[in-house]
């Protein structure tokens, strides 16, 4: 156990809803710079278990006891936005002097700017300026547009009502990550953000000072953030000191131990019935104390057999005809998601779809199934195609219905490689006792419901598999065994996702949205098109305008696909880069120097945010360029 100072200690921590036990007399403490990650079945009370701690939900008995002036900072998987805020001031409306602060003189600059010969504005927003001052609260500012824009917002003026799910979410993931708090507690942190958002965050997470308190099904995020894992089981608490992959081990271990001491007692409860059942007298003390040791064992509970999601391979025939993509085009007001987009599916085929949110993944896959028309092209159907749909949401969920119903109105009984299962027994498989069978969709959590929804769609025994975000909301465990499913699966698999673990462990191949339209095919998981994307594509760096500017006879071949334009351009874009690259910096100097002058700080602001678009179309620009060069080089090869 850490020997840092104790943060929060929860004593004997009893849960439960109705007749169900959530937790049972459960205790653990937090320390400074604990990285701790919650893991376990849905259902067994891991986000109700941040929300105690959090101070959001109370736990029936037990108590929770923190160190004094403690402050936390919670991400619920549902965060709360009031209308009519902006992005930046929904950021800081933490409860802490600080971010007080920093919204009252963001709402009063945003108050100027409509208004900016309003006296009364312009001597508050001097007097909050010399009070951000004096709190050293700039820096504050500048972390959460720094952290924003990682994030991808970059309109930190837009109202939070006009933003999508995804946006919404990842305002709210800033705001957690600027407050200044002493531990930080977030739930699902990676749901509903893309790869490279993902990858960010790891590595911000892996530098974070204060204490982390998580639940998250991304297994790579947890191997690098996490030191500590808590693992919620059967009413239980497991604490390892450890990451994911060290917890895998150290758990291995406990279940060994637990299963030879079962072991133990079954060979000593043989031994000593044979010696009662011969007769023995219990007259001596001896007899006496050898017997009642007998009754005490006896009377020992065996440990639960673990339930596991155990999936036989479902499906329908394949025929040789699949689904057919023809120069697929589509685009939504004046923006191009697809631009001639064609493929075939193959019988077995295992795809992976990446790119950023919003960028046309879950519309290319709405294609592929047939549910949108592409503007122009053509998608062809086989006739013993079978297509299942695993959505981000749970589609036709009736909470009234009954477990059981839900997955028979899809299917009663279906044919598998071992036989056939029944709807009853299927649900049996995915965690749902005959008990859980019959009660309504609405005693179950978020994920519970998700598990349930997988379960239907592969009820429905399809040979053609869409899965869209499959890992949100579902826990490791049932992952772990849907991967194995996907294995043994005999048919074609279509995902898309940004958990970067189940690209790698599923996936053949990777299709990735690279902006206006263009989609580009990597073979192998996340983790191969990552590295091919890299070596294509290097982050452009001081050092890279630098090879640049040393290098130009290395072409001095003329290029007949390259006009003298674009080789000029070509020539001289690093030095452009790298000047406006020279110029935001000044500009954020010159800006932190006259943080009073409101009229010059005005003018500096919108300066830089021009330069910042202008560094932006260079850059794509560049990219463009460097793409075409390489295909002319590859063309003389």
């Amino acid at each position: 156990m850490s020997e840092n100072m104790v943060l929060l200690t929860a004593e004997n921590i009893r849960k439960s809803y109705g007749t169900r036990v959530i937790f049972d007399d459960i205790s653990f403490s937090i320390h400074e710079g604990d990285k701790i990650g919650v893991i376990g079945v849905n259902g067994t009370g891991k986000s109700t278990l941040l929300k105690i701690i959090a101070g959001v939900d109370q736990a029936d008995s037990g108590s929770i006891v923190t160190m004094n002036g403690m402050r936390i900072g919670y991400l619920s998987q549902s965060p709360v936005f009031v209308d009519g805020t902006t992005v930046l001031q929904q950021v800081f409306r933490g409860e802490n002097p600080q971010l007080a602060l920093v919204r009252e003189y963001e709402e009063t600059m945003a108050a100027l700017a409509k208004t900016p010969e309003e006296e009364r504005l312009v001597k508050r927003a001097a007097e909050l300026a010399e009070k951000m001052d004096k709190a050293e609260a700039w820096s504050l500012e500048s972390e959460a547009k720094t952290i924003l824009t990682k994030l991808g917002i970059s309109d930190f003026g837009q109202t939070v009502e006009t933003l999508s799910g995804g946006q919404k979410k990842r305002v709210a993931l800033a705001a957690a990550l600027i407050a200044p708090v002493d531990l930080l507690i977030l739930d699902e942190p990676t749901n509903h953000i893309d790869n490279d958002t993902v990858d960010w965050l790891e590595k911000h997470l892996e530098k974070y000072s204060k204490a982390l308190l998580m639940v998250t099904h991304d297994r790579y995020f947890l191997d690098r953030v996490a030191n500590r894992t808590l693992e919620l089981e059967q009413s239980k608490l497991y604490s390892y000191q450890a990451n994911y992959s060290k917890f895998l081990e150290m758990k291995a271990e406990r279940e060994e131990l637990i299963a030879a001491g079962e072991r133990k007692r079954q060979n000593f409860l043989r031994t000593e019935l044979e010696w009662v059942r011969r007769g023995a007298q219990a007259r001596s003390t001896k007899q006496k104390a050898r017997l009642q040791r007998f009754e005490e064992v006896s009377a020992i509970r065996a440990p639960e057999e673990k339930q596991s999601v155990e999936l036989s391979s479902v499906g329908s025939r394949l025929g040789k005809k699949t689904i057919a993509l023809r120069n697929i085009c589509k685009a939504y007001d004046g923006k191009t998601y697809i631009k001639d987009f064609s493929y075939i599916i193959l019988r077995d085929d295992r795809v992976g779809i990446i790119g950023d949110n919003g960028c046309g993944k879950s519309t290319l896959l709405n294609i592929m199934t047939g549910r949108l028309k592409p503007d122009s092209g053509e998608v062809e159907i086989g006739e013993t195609v079978k297509i299942g749909v695993f959505a981000q949401e749970n589609v036709d969920m009736d909470e009234k219905q009954r477990v059981i119903d839900y997955i028979r109105d899809e299917a009663e009984i279906i044919r598998t490689a071992d036989g056939h299962i029944t709807a009853s027994q299927m649900l049996d498989r995915f965690l749902f006792p005959p008990s859980m069978q019959r009660g309504p969709i609405s005693v179950l959590s978020g994920g519970e419901r998700r598990r349930l929804y997988l379960c239907r769609v592969l009820m429905g025994a399809p040979n053609i598999l869409f899965l869209d975000e499959p890992t949100n909301d579902l826990d490791i465990e049932t992952l772990m065994i849907l991967e194995e499913y996907l294995e043994h699966f005999n048919g074609a698999v279509v995902a898309v996702s940004h958990d970067r673990y189940f690209l790698d462990k599923t996936m053949g191949r990777i299709f990735a949205f690279l902006g206006n339209g263009r989609i580009k095919q990597y073979e192998g998981g996340y983790s191969d098109c990552k590295a091919a994307r890299e070596k294509e594509a290097p982050v452009f760096t001081e050092k890279a305008v630098k090879v640049k500017r040393e290098e130009p006879q290395k072409e001095k071949a003329p290029i007949k696909k390259m006009s003298y334009k674009d080789q000029r351009e070509y020539d001289t874009i690093g030095d452009e880069i790298a000047a406006l690259e020279e110029k935001i910096a000044k500009a954020d100097a010159d800006m932190a120097a006259c943080a009073t002058d409101f009229t010059h700080l005005q003018e500096l602001s919108a300066e830089k945010e021009a330069l910042e678009a202008k560094l932006e179309e260079r850059m794509e620009r560049w990219m463009e360029l460097s793409e075409l060069a390489e295909e002319i080089e590859r063309n003389k090869a």
